[in-house]
């Protein structure tokens, strides 16, 4: 089996690189395919369903949730093709949130209040004059929404309904995922291709016996295409997009594996794809104690509850993946509910979210476009101590400059934190050229993108490079001291000859954060920087003291050169930035020695300062 694997994608390799999308033939039309319904869930097995629920008292809560959220949306408005600047992105996620919800309300309680509002918000979208595919992540959601609510409401839906519903699928799903001002989706490889790729296979799934010409064509080309990106999950299931971006790209990944496995009987071996299936650990490990994402990149820092995980738990049987979704229920509840939410319930019910499996991995690497690194004291409780390290580069997908980049998390307080994306919308209609990624282009301006406000090194106040990328050099995992090394040349080659940062956890209490750098032979000025939201004070020329909610945290300074420290805003020069009302950004400057090799260490000491032994690792 393992051999027919490897031949397979050496065969999908090369297609991906040799071939166009239309020479792969995966399915032809012959297939027997299951009647309406078949997306996900098909005829009778609600029953099944609805049992697997009511053996937990969690499931049965998360379920009425669901039907709860369903009843409010009868008396909301059908949603107008409103857009947002050249997005409807957030009426199309809105579609597919309300009519998969209310589908599902259909499907497991047999009213018909919920499938007549499913209906009437299908045919209004239906009527739009288009969904706008010069933004096609727009098209495939809501290609999705109507597939998903003409599929699970077949039976209910009116023959006029239907044929409505079936040509605004192909029309205005279908037609244009071919049509080359539109689709260069087709081989992103980013979450652009997942997101899309699902949606128009949705659609061709749905209308697959009144066409199956074009939903085999959709169909082979999506099997093809998305395993493009799948591919930069390797080796060991990063995202080089960040935890937000997982979130989008993955979550519609899964839901077309799952579709495609439930209704052809395989998924094609793309779940074998080096590094897919161990992007649960990633998503996992990037959630800190204090259940907040490690939000480097365009990503936000608070995390909830996904139907993702629980895809990746029923494929593997690794129900650790599951702990920050029970701990995050168990905090907050459902305080929001995804739009893809009633697929948690199809994939994830027998798993117990009462009592969760507790991981044990407390050092985790992922490698590949954009390597990440996480340290933990423990798994126990949610004020223990968390470190996490960005590495790569600024060019990868909704890339920061951020390389070397590192948060800190100690006593429930995010001592240094990344403050992740801006507001897309806001930027671009105040003219920014946002999507350049361009050395010096008008992005790098953007302050939460740049070096200068990221927890990493600034030389002579320049930018890191784009096109330089950071790997992990050498690790540990010893409980007593555990490290990451990398070298950080790359991002600033012609500003130093060499520049190396290791960042360590020791005794599972102490952050230390070490920099060798070798400068040249003209003046360099380093700046050593970290954003945080607390309040800074300078208590010598050597420490710095944080404090947030009651507790404390002790920066010390182990250099060989005077340093300067500094503590302003972080407030922009530019408008068009957000305000990051209450965090500071705290620096140290020091003017490294020409031509001479100079290491650099900061300790992170939590409570108060304290003996520690530690061994340089560089």
């Amino acid at each position: 089996m393992r051999t027919w694997v490897f031949i397979t994608f050496v065969l999908l390799g090369l297609s991906l690189s040799n071939k166009t999308w239309g020479q792969k033939t995966f399915v032809d039309g012959t297939e027997k395919v299951q009647a309406h319904p078949r997306l996900l869930l098909f005829k009778g097995e609600e029953k099944k369903l609805k049992q697997q629920i009511n053996k937990d008292a969690v499931w049965k809560a998360i379920h009425q949730r669901l039907i709860d959220e369903a009843t409010l949306t009868l008396d909301k408005p059908v949603n107008e093709r409103i857009k947002t600047g050249k997005r409807l992105l957030s009426v199309s996620r809105d579609n597919l949130k309300r009519i998969f919800l209310l589908s599902y309300a259909y499907r497991m309680t047999g009213e018909k209040k919920y499938a007549e509002r499913a209906e009437k918000e299908m045919l209004k979208a239906a009527s739009f004059s288009d969904w706008n595919p010069s933004h096609f992540l727009d098209v495939g959601e809501m290609t999705m929404a109507l597939a998903i609510g003409y599929d699970w409401l077949y039976r209910y839906l009116s023959n006029e309904s239907k044929q409505t519903i079936e040509k605004a699928i192909v029309e205005k799903g279908l037609n244009p995922s071919f049509d080359e001002r539109y689709n260069w989706f087709v081989n992103a490889v980013h979450n652009w291709n997942q997101v899309c790729h699902a949606g128009v296979t949705y659609g061709a799934l749905a209308v697959w016996d009144k066409n199956k010409e074009l939903a085999c064509q959709v169909i082979n080309r999506a099997i093809e295409k998305i395993a493009i990106p799948m591919q930069h999950y390797a080796p060991d299931g990063a995202y080089p997009e960040g935890v937000g971006y997982w979130e989008y790209g993955t979550s519609f990944n899964v839901m077309f594996l799952s579709a495609i496995e439930k209704i052809f009987g395989t998924d094609f071996e793309l779940s074998q794809i080096p590094g897919f299936l161990q992007t649960g650990t990633y998503i996992l490990q990037t959630v800190t104690p204090a259940l907040r994402n490690f939000a480097y990149s365009d990503n936000g820092s608070r995390p909830s509850m996904s139907a993702t995980p629980f895809w990746f738990y029923n494929k593997t049987k690794d129900a650790t993946i599951l702990y920050n979704q029970s701990r995050l229920y168990k905090k907050e509840g459902m305080r929001g509910i995804d739009r893809l939410a009633p697929a948690m319930l199809i994939w994830g019910a027998s798993a117990s979210l009462e009592n969760p499996i507790k991981p044990s991995e407390i050092f985790w690497f992922g490698k590949g476009d954009n390597p990440v690194v996480s340290m933990r004291s423990d798994w126990d409780t949610d004020t223990g101590v968390y470190i996490g390290v960005k590495l790569g580069s600024p060019k990868v997908n909704h890339g920061h400059m951020d390389i070397g980049s590192f948060i800190f998390e100690a006593d429930g307080v995010n001592w240094t934190i990344d403050m992740g994306g801006e507001e897309y919308n806001r930027l671009e209609t105040r003219g920014v050229d946002l999507w350049n990624e361009a050395q010096h282009s008008q992005r790098w301006k953007v302050f939460r993108y740049n070096n200068f406000a990221h927890n990493t090194l600034t030389f002579n106040e320049e930018l890191q490079l784009v096109k330089g990328k950071a790997e992990i050099e050498k690790y540990a995992d010893d409980p007593h001291c555990m490290f990451v090394t990398s070298d950080l040349t790359p991002v600033y080659s012609g500003q130093v000859k060499q520049v190396k940062r290791a960042v360590s956890l020791v005794d599972k209490k102490v952050g230390v954060i070490e920099d060798k750098i070798t400068p040249t032979n003209h003046f360099t000025k380093m700046t050593w920087t970290l954003v945080t939201p607390a309040k800074a004070t300078i208590v010598s020329d050597q420490i710095m003291l944080l404090e947030k909610d009651g507790k404390k945290l002790y920066l010390k300074v182990d250099a060989s050169t005077p340093i300067r420290w500094n503590v302003r805003p972080a407030v922009s020069s530019y408008s068009y930035d957000s305000p990051n009302n209450g965090i500071s950004i705290v620096t140290f400057d020091t003017d490294l020695k020409r031509n001479e090799s100079q290491t650099i260490r900061v300790y992170l000491f939590p409570g108060e300062i304290k003996e520690v032994q530690y061994q340089s690792v560089l």
